[in-house]
């Protein structure tokens, strides 16, 4: 059932959790969040526009399918150990670049790692999500 209230609502909800998810996504590393709970709020984002406004227009909304997440999430989880290695450290030692500017202070990579985990759970919930909703088609 289309409910034209819950369709305009979605629209700016969706802004509106994308926002808290990059929120939590960049708290995270200090504070509770961090890539798992935002990648989490961004795919119940898609999720709402899905229910509000069906299947076909949350996929052309997202505009990337879900395994590019993945994969793209994978890559950054993995490149993240790479700094450390290069320094010869250990295995997923965290490495801080300074750069320069306040309002970003120090850089590293727990970031990197974390915004990895932030698509591969993006990328997971939204292929499960969209999975399901292919089911429900005539």
């Amino acid at each position: 059932m289309y409910s034209i209230i819950l369709a305009t609502a979605s629209k700016y909800l969706l802004l509106l959790l994308q926002m808290f998810s990059v929120f939590l996504l960049f708290r995270g590393h200090n504070e509770p969040g961090g890539g798992f709970v935002g990648g989490l709020v961004a795919a119940a984002a898609y999720a709402l526009y899905f229910i509000a406004n069906g299947i076909g227009k949350a996929e052309k909304l997202l505009a990337v399918d879900p395994l590019h997440l993945i994969s793209a999430g994978l890559l950054l989880a993995v490149s993240s150990t790479l700094p450390a290695f290069a320094a010869g450290r250990s295995f997923m030692t965290a490495i801080w670049f300074d750069t320069g500017i306040s309002l970003f202070g120090k850089v590293g990579t727990p970031l990197v790692f974390d915004t990895g985990v932030y698509f591969l759970v993006l990328g997971i919930a939204l292929k499960i999500i969209f999975s399901l909703a292919e089911e429900d088609r005539p």
